[in-house]
């Protein structure tokens, strides 16, 4: 099973963000989407040819998602369950979690470890929000690098004679505009988050 926690997938901009997605081995799943949504980059990821963006665990002397270490389980709201497959890396695992800034302490049993999820605290919060607006910030500037390319792409096309005046003028209101859309949908996305983080 490969299972994907708060992950966000993508090489140079986030592309996919899943908050929470099982794959069964063995099933067969279809993945459609439109060009460019990263259909690839989530195939690379499950293929383990590419890391995730978040939740790697160094093993191996690599660092390695751990969706290919461990099962990772919700039981309930405050516990989280990593379920380690090979009991050599329960260490490697363990030194993962404990190391990052989430401020957890798994509780290891055999290949298990529980990680017990703290109530948050306003200062918790106050911590997870300025997290929130730094991941925000840093796909509003992936955005605004793929309006930059693009419009560079734009340019070289009229500069070539393959696009005219008008159609360079168009397709750069257009390339704004999709901008500007995504652009407002993160600040949306982010407000949403900070009054949920917010709500005792």
């Amino acid at each position: 099973m490969i299972v994907f926690e708060n992950t966000i997938i993508g090489h140079h901009q986030p592309l996919i963000s899943i908050e929470s997605l099982s794959l069964q081995t063995g099933a067969i799943y279809a993945l459609i989407g439109r060009n460019g949504a990263g259909k690839s980059s989530l195939m690379r990821v499950v293929a383990g040819i590419v890391p995730p963006t978040a939740g790697r665990v160094e093993v191996y002397g690599q660092k390695m998602p751990i969706s290919q270490l461990a099962t990772v389980s919700v039981p309930e709201s405050q516990m989280i369950n990593v379920q380690v497959w090979d009991k050599a890396n329960v260490g490697a695992v363990d030194q993962a979690i404990r190391t990052s800034d989430l401020n957890l302490n798994p509780l290891v049993d055999g290949q298990l470890l529980r990680i017990a999820i703290p109530k948050l605290t306003e200062e918790r919060r106050k911590e997870l929000i300025k997290v929130l607006k730094t991941i925000a910030e840093k796909a509003k500037v992936a955005i605004r690098n793929i309006r930059r390319d693009s419009l560079e792409e734009l340019k070289k096309e009229q500069k070539d004679n393959n696009l005219s005046e008008d159609d360079l003028k168009k397709n750069s209101n257009e390339v704004q505009k999709i901008t500007d859309l995504k652009i407002a949908e993160i600040d949306k996305k982010l407000s949403e988050k900070e009054v949920e983080i917010l709500k005792v």
